[in-house]
Formats: structure tokens, sequence, C-alpha cells
């Protein structure tokens, strides 16, 4: 019996879930997601089905969490339907309350993953769909004490109205605490002058003292005692249940003298002068954490409000959520373009430095792209809209610093850990203090120790330290051309000892151009290129681009190229009149057994001069040698000498040659090359460095870079580039400007320096002032003033980061 009904509770603590799975095409996949998560620890039973492209897994949630099942889908090759939602989290006073959020969602099935930042008073949560609704994630909050409301697309005016709305109530209830304290601070002075012989005096009648300490501790910090409800409720405890505990003590105390008529000293002045500085702390803090978003605010501001659009042939203006894709604009020097788009007639020149920092303006003529919130700055245009609303560059630049402000640094797993016990350890302090002076020096010390220590324990202060710096360090980031992804990679930056820089498009400027045409057959330079721009006008890399364009500023006609053959690292291969041509480097002549002797010291000449250099063969001979040359980046020396002057280790890796790689590298002054890597060995590369123990970052614009970012310890992409090397990246440099790495590296040393000063000063506050207040000598109101400093000392800290200045190319 008794193992019948230790199985039968086994399979009652099982869970089922299913979710949907993406890239099954046959059989074989479902039963190889079927065999991998059968190896799961805890999974008892899996079943894949095709049809359906859905996993329904049952497990052991002791054993195995949804996370680790997701995570062997993930490492299987497979996808998983996952979405995220944003929560407004109302109710919150302290890292104690994030902390019972957090447990509180993630403890719902179909909850992946569920983070709270308590800066931003914000819940974000990635959740399997049709395990989980939004209304149940929203009890779960509730459950816990708190309310929560869906966040909805970002929007200026309310989340500036919510915030003014919630200064003024704290506001309000400081002055009414202010007020109500004069009389109380009077009545100390006037205690503390008569106690060494003085002749001023003032004292309230007890009943006064009462009615005024009643409506501070009621209504003033009536909220304190909801929110501790609330969280005694959800199973936890935050600070406000430290601030109920400590004030209403002294409070009720003062309140049974005050009955019974004792004629003992009352306490009614700490009650109320510890609520009132407390909400003066909040107050403040409120006001700085509102600074500290500063970023956000500042992009949305930079929106256009209106767009003349032209429809049916007449020109109106309407506002900028009515311009729909494929609407044709007019914009006028002088105002801001309204949405992406591309040019249809004129030119102008346009500053781009709210996207990538550059304070030159970009000339701009019929077919460039334009981008949303960028300054007209001389003449007038029409474009066409291509992105519109939340497609915009801007609305994805402030949708990414969202995410990154809203995700957790790692530091931050230790202070949440922290905080998660802090509260209860101070009661439990609090209580042996009592205790202990209780039976050394009697009741009324006992009672004003226990009270100190219950007020002046600050779990805010905590909390606020990681949060809010990288609240501040990612707006300077986006501010300034520099998009970071998330708070782990603004924390890994600080770490790099090694950069890894592709040369073409990341140290050049990946537009290339025709120098050297030099024929060894009876073919014409002019017949050369045009054999070689047509057999390269089906390449989309940088080089055969260049002897396109080459081609056609000559005005060379392109013939009819077929069996197009791109062998990457090698070169190209095509059929052109019936004739084999291949153009490639020294690999792809010896493989075909072309000879290339005669050509050889052309070769080295050229490739010493920095130029890449290909040979063209038709056939079984050697017709040519085309050579194309990428001028360096203005900034690129400049930026690899501040990295070095920053002890960091600078490597620049490419598809060229040796000796094309180095003369490049010694113009710009890198000391190590990595030459003639195929781009698929590019990630193997980076392996490589950090197996020798380096902290690596690869820094990249292509396609083909895309492994390598996602290899790195931190990718970064030039955002100049292509999508793939952005999406793979985990920082994105929006100008293609090389000092961006320098920036990005500075930043994230200088937000880390402000987390670490948060954190020792949130650390310091606590251990050495709890033990001051529990031996009896820190007076009730000083430690509620204390604690209402460490919160704001701590964000107050935090916002000298927004002092920070970029460094300039020379």
């Amino acid at each position: 019996m008794a193992a019948e009904l230790q199985a039968k509770q086994a399979k009652n603590a099982e869970k089922n879930i299913t979710f949907g799975i993406t890239g099954m095409t046959c059989a074989a996949c479902a039963n190889r997601i079927e065999k991998n998560l059968s190896k799961v620890e805890g999974v008892k039973k899996v079943n894949v089905n095709l049809a359906t492209e859905k996993a329904a897994i049952q497990y052991d949630p002791k054993q195995a969490s949804i996370e680790s099942i997701i995570e062997k889908v993930k490492k299987t090759g497979y996808g998983v339907q996952e979405e995220k939602a944003k929560f407004d989290i109302i109710g919150m006073t302290c890292a104690a309350c994030a902390t019972r959020v957090e447990k509180g969602l993630n403890k719902v099935d179909g909850v992946i993953k569920a983070s709270v930042n308590l800066a931003m008073e914000t819940a974000n949560v990635e959740y399997i769909p049709g395990q989980v609704s939004v209304d149940q994630m929203i009890a779960a909050v509730k459950k816990a004490g708190y309310d929560a409301k869906l966040k909805g697309e970002w929007n200026e005016d309310y989340e500036k109205n919510a915030r003014e709305k919630a200064y003024k109530i704290q506001r309000n209830k400081f002055l009414i605490g202010a007020i109500i304290s004069i009389p109380f601070l009077i009545q100390m002075v006037s205690d503390l002058v008569m106690h060494y012989g003085g002749g001023f005096s003032f004292h309230m009648n007890p009943w006064i003292q009462l009615i005024l300490a009643t409506i501070v501790q009621f209504f003033a910090g009536g909220h304190y005692y909801r929110d501790a409800y609330h969280a005694v409720r959800g199973g936890s405890a935050n600070m406000a249940v430290l601030v109920v505990l400590g004030t209403s003590t002294a409070y009720l105390y003062s309140l049974i003298i005050t009955v019974l008529g004792t004629g003992h000293e009352l306490y009614f002045e700490a009650s109320v002068i510890v609520i009132t500085l407390i909400i003066l702390g909040k107050l403040l803090e409120t006001r700085a954490k509102g600074q500290t978003s500063d970023a956000i605010k500042k992009l949305m501001g930079l929106q256009a409000k209106t767009a003349h659009v032209i429809r049916n042939g007449q020109e109106a203006d309407i506002p900028i959520e009515e311009v729909v894709e494929g609407d044709i604009l007019f914009v006028r020097a002088g105002e801001k373009i309204p949405v992406d788009g591309v040019i249809l007639e004129g030119s102008s020149s346009v500053d781009e430095s709210m996207l990538t920092g550059e304070s030159m303006p970009v000339s701009k003529k019929q077919g460039d792209q334009v981008i949303g919130a960028t300054l007209n700055k001389n003449g007038s245009f029409t474009f066409k809209a291509t992105k519109v609303g939340k497609d915009t560059a801007l609305a994805q630049i402030v949708k990414l610093v969202e995410e990154a402000q809203g995700s957790k640094a790692p530091i931050q797993h230790l202070a949440d850990k922290i905080s998660g016990i802090f509260v209860p350890i101070v009661i439990l302090i609090a209580l042996a203090t009592f205790t202990v002076t209780f039976f050394v020096a009697g009741f009324t010390p006992a009672l004003i120790s226990m009270v100190a220590v219950l007020v002046i324990a600050c779990p805010c202060a905590l909390g606020l330290a990681t949060p809010t710096a990288v609240m501040v360090g990612t707006g300077k980031g986006a501010e300034n051309g520099v998009l970071i992804k998330g708070a782990g990679h603004l924390q890994n930056a600080q770490r790099i000892t090694t950069v890894v820089l592709d040369k073409t498009g990341t140290i050049t400027k990946g537009q290339p151009e025709v120098t050297d045409i030099i024929s060894f057959g009876n073919l014409k330079e002019e017949e050369l290129l045009q054999i070689a721009a047509t057999a390269e006008k089906g390449s989309e890399h940088p080089l055969g681009e260049a002897i396109v364009k080459g081609a056609k500023e000559k005005g060379l006609a392109l013939k009819e190229a077929i069996h197009f053959q791109a062998v990457p690292g090698h070169g190209i291969q095509v059929e052109v009149d019936g004739r084999h041509v291949m153009i490639g480097n020294k690999k792809m002549m010896l493989d075909h057994q072309i000879d290339i002797q005669n050509a050889a010291s052309k070769m080295e000449k050229l490739e010493s001069e920095g130029k890449t250099a290909m040979y063209i063969a038709i056939g079984q001979t050697l017709e040519g040698i085309i050579a194309v040359a990428d001028t360096v980046k203005e900034t690129s020396a400049e930026a690899i000498r501040q990295l070095k002057k920053m002890h960091i280790e600078v490597v620049m890796i490419t598809g060229d040659n040796r000796r094309t790689a180095e003369a490049i590298a010694k113009q710009v002054g890198v000391d190590r090359v990595l030459a003639e890597v195929l781009p698929e060995d590019k990630s193997k590369e980076v392996e490589k460095l950090k197996k020798d123990g380096k902290t690596v970052a690869m820094v990249g614009d292509g396609i083909n870079d895309a492994p390598a970012l996602a290899a790195a310890d931190v990718g970064i992409a030039i955002g100049t580039g292509t999508d793939v090397a952005m999406e793979a990246a985990d920082i994105t440099l929006m100008s293609g400007d090389l000092i961006g790495i320098v920036n990005t590296i500075r930043l994230s040393k200088a937000t880390m320096r402000k987390i670490h000063q948060n954190l020792f000063w949130a650390f310091a506050y606590n251990v050495v002032l709890i033990p001051v207040a529990a031996i009896g000598l820190l007076n009730p109101i000083l430690a509620g003033g204390a604690m209402a400093f460490s919160s704001v000392s701590v964000v107050g800290n935090t916002l000298f980061l927004r002092k920070w200045k970029p460094v300039q190319a020379h």
C-alpha cells in the first residue's frame, strides 16, 4: 500500500506541458527531438507530433524545468514558439517586492522566464502561448500582493502622466507630514534645551499629539499598511513591513500611555518624523528614477508630430500615426523626416546624429534611404514611406533600449538573493535587540533600539543599485550610437581583452574600386574588365560589386552569364559566351591546374601595396590580373591606437592573402593578422582565442561574420552592415565608426564602476548601521532619515553617469 501511495503521489507531482516546435521538416526531426528530450533528467514521457508541430511532455518539476526542456530543443537544432509580454507592476516599494513578484510569475505553468525590474517597475515575461494567458500572469502578480497591467506600445504622455501623478500624491503626503512634524520638532528642541538647563519650554497636550500622529500614521503613511498587508498575504516581507512594524510600535506604545495617562514619555514624534522622512526619500527617489530613463524620453521626443503627405495629387498635413506604408511624403528644409523611406525626387543633406552620434550631415539623393526622426538640413525632397509605426528604425531602437533597460546584469543576482531574505533577518535582529536590551537596560531603551533597527534597514538600495545604472548606461549608449541588447552584454564589455576586427567594411569602408588591370594574353584591359564584370554581376561580394561598378563607369555593356558559382574563400566561376571563366585567388588557380608562375611577381607587387588582386582565367589559360583597393576608414587607425592604449590586443581577420592583409594592418597599426581565413573558419579562430583565456569581442558587418559574432564573448556589429550581422551581435555601432568600440568599453567600465559603488554603499550602509541601531546608538528619527537617504544616494550616484561623454576621433 505504501509503495502504491508513493507512486500515486509521484504521479500527481508530475506536470504536463505542450508547446509548438519550429524547424521540423520530416519524421526524422520529430524522432530526434523525442530522443533528445527523453535524455533530460526528470522528463518522463515525450510525444512530438510532426503534423501539428507540437511537443507534449510529462515531467517532474523537481528534476526538470521548462527552461531546461526548451534549451534541449534549441540545442537539438529547432525552435520553440514563445511569446513575450511586458507588464507595469503597481505597488512595489523595494527589492523584496520585485523578488516576490518574480517568484510568483516564475511559478506559473507555461512561464519560461520572468524578470522584474524595480527601477522601471516592469516585468518582462517569456511564456508559451496556449499554456498560460496574460490574465493568469496578472492573477499571479495579484496573488503575490501587487497589481499588474499589460504594457502597450510606448506612450510618452501615459508614462509622463503616470509618473507625475505618483509624484504629486507622494508630494502631498510629504507636505502634510512635514507641516505636522514642525510642532513635534519644536517640542524635541525644547526638551533638549530644558535638559541642559535652558529656559525655552514647549509641550503639546498628549491628546493633540495623538490626533496629529494618527493623521500622519494612517493617512500620509497609510499606503505602507496596504503594501505590508499585501506582502504578508503573498507570503513575503518588504520595506513596507519594516516601516509599519517600526513606526506602529512607537505609535501604539504612545497611544497606550496616552489612554492610560501614566505620565510616561511619549514617542509620537518618532513615528511622525520617521514616516515623513521616508516619504521624502521616496519622493526624491521617484524624481531621480524618472531622470534615469531620460534616454527613451529623448528618443521619443525626436519624432516628428505631423507629416506632409501627397494623396490624389494633393498635399495634406496629417498626424504621423496616420502615415501608411507606400505613402508619398514631402519634406522641406529644416523639418524632421517623419518615417523611414526612400527618396523619389530631390536631394539634401540630413543630420543623422540622433541615430549614429555623428554630427556631420550625410548627403542624400534619389534612391537613398532616409530614417524617421532625422533632420533634413538643406534641400527639400519627396520620398516613399517604407517603414511606419513600430517598424521604423527609431521605434526599433526604443524597443531595444527598453528591453536592455529591463534586463538583469549577472552581477545583480547576488543582490536579488540577499533582498529575498533580508527583511525576515532584520525582523529577527530587531526582536533579538529588544529581548537583550530589555533585560540589560529596561523596556524604553529596548523599544527605541528595536524601532531604530526596523527603520534603519533598507532593502531598496540593494534593489536599485544595478538596474538604475543599467538604465542610464544603455540609455547613454543609445544617445551616442551604441545599441546594447542587454545588461549582460554591457557587463561583459568591460572584461574585453582582445578585439577581433574584420577587414572589409569594418576597418575599411567596404566600397572598393578597381585600381589595376593587367593583361597577359591577347585581350585588352577593357575586354578583361567587361568579362570580369559580366562574371561578377551575380556576386554580392564587395569586390565583385566594385568590378561591376568599374565597368559601368566606363560604359561597358555586360554580357549574359550562366552557371554562376561562388566558391567561398576562393573566388567565382561562370560561363560567358560559352567560355569557362574563373576569377579568384592563388588557391583557386592551383586547384584547377592553371599556370600562374609568370604573373606571381606582379601579384606580389600589387598585394604589397595593400590591394586585393585576383587572377582571371578563361578555360585553362591565365588571361590577366584585376586589382581592387578598399580605402581605410578615417578613424580606424585612431580607434586601434585608443584600444591599444587601453591594453587591449587588436587582431585583424580577413579572407585576403597575407601580403595584402599585412599592408592594411601596417597602415592602421594592427600587430596581429589572421589572413586567408575562410568565412566558415572565422568562428573557429574566435574560439581558439577564447581557449587561450582571452575575453574576445568580434567586430564585423557581413553575413559571413554572423557565426563569429555569435561565437565571441561580445559580438559587435557595424550598423552600416547587414541586418543578419546586427541580429547575431550583442552590440551594434550605428555609425560604423570603430571609435564606437572604444566608447562601448569605456561606457561598460563606467557603468560597472557605478554598480560596484552602489552595491558597496548599499551593503556597507546596512552592515554598519544595523549593528549601530541594535546597540542603542541611533535615534529612530535619525534612522528614518538615514533610510530615506540610502536609496536617494544610490540613485543620485547613478545619475552622475549621465555626465559620461564619448571620446571623439581627432
